[in-house]
């Protein structure tokens, strides 16, 4: 991926970027609910946005 424009560049940066904040509030959420199930969702979507985030990162 070294051939990629500086505007493709920013478009993955902000995608990160999206991953990243989703991740959070996903995580704050699943601090505040106390249905288990939703805990377990809530916890589990964080996690996975978070590797999406660092998958786009290691393909750069």
């Amino acid at each position: 991926m070294q051939n990629l424009k500086q505007s493709e560049l920013n478009w993955i940066r902000e995608v990160v970027s999206a991953h990243n904040m989703s991740a959070c509030k996903l995580h704050a959420y699943s601090e505040q609910v106390q249905d288990p199930q939703l805990k377990q969702m809530f916890s589990k979507s964080s996690t996975e946005a978070k590797q999406a985030a660092q998958n786009l990162l290691n393909m750069l």
